[in-house]
């Protein structure tokens, strides 16, 4: 496969999570599954670009760490608003 060949194929991948996302706003379903489908598409998207577009594929491991700290904040942040979130009336 050429390295163009795969710019297209991501770029396929990356057109087809976005008619998801656009098609999850639609489904009979309720609010909080549309919201995790969206962002679980968004986190697709974002591995894909980083891994294939930021050529990224051939970084060490110290780079991934750097990058996972802030992900655990916001995961830690989200964790602990959520309460204040879900039981607000």
């Amino acid at each position: 496969m050429s390295h163009r060949s795969n710019y297209t194929a991501i770029w396929i991948w990356l057109m087809a999570l976005m008619a998801l996302s656009i098609a999850a706003s639609v489904l009979p379903v309720g609010r909080n599954a549309v919201i995790l489908v969206l962002f679980g598409v968004a986190v697709v998207k974002a591995l894909l670009v980083v891994r294939n577009y930021m050529h990224l594929k051939s970084e060490s491991w110290l780079l991934y760490a750097i990058a996972l700290v802030p992900v655990a904040f916001v995961i830690l942040l989200i964790i602990a608003l959520l309460p204040y979130f879900v039981f607000r009336h």
